[in-house]
């Protein structure tokens, strides 16, 4: 699992979690989602143990497919007081995978909510630096 270094609040750094990568069955495109409710979580498809008192989570989306196998690489994460650009791609499966009932792979990310700042812009590319999706912190 990825874990990363942001330096979001001057030069204070902050420890984030990867919790978990996997799929999930709710079905839509590629999404930066920002959840700070189990309910927001669970729109998603998603259980996770994020205390939202004193965390919120980071979910980013990816597909859908319909072949086995889809999963999400994180290549890097570099963060400053205004924005956080994630360079990430999807790996296909080596032998093409299995038909399937269509989903999308996600990465959720588990921050404290002392870095939480509205207006911050979350950006998601390509190694290539195409964009993939983007949101900014309500």
């Amino acid at each position: 699992m990825l874990a990363a270094l942001l330096a979001l609040a001057g030069c204070r750094e902050v420890r984030v979690k990867t919790f978990t990568q996997g799929t999930t069955t709710v079905l839509g495109g590629d999404q930066v989602a920002v959840v700070r409710s189990e309910r927001g979580l669970r729109r998603y498809g998603l259980r996770a143990p994020i205390d939202f008192r004193g965390e919120f989570g980071v979910i980013l989306l990816m597909g859908p497919h319909t072949r086995s196998g889809f999963k999400q690489i994180i290549e890097s994460i570099r963060a400053t007081e205004r924005r956080v650009r994630v360079v990430a791609f999807e790996d296909p499966p080596a032998n093409g995978g299995e038909p399937s009932n269509p989903y999308r792979t996600y990465t959720l990310w588990i921050i404290p909510n002392t870095v939480y700042r509205p207006g911050i812009r979350v950006k998601v590319v390509t190694p290539g630096n195409d964009p993939i999706a983007s949101t900014v912190l309500p």
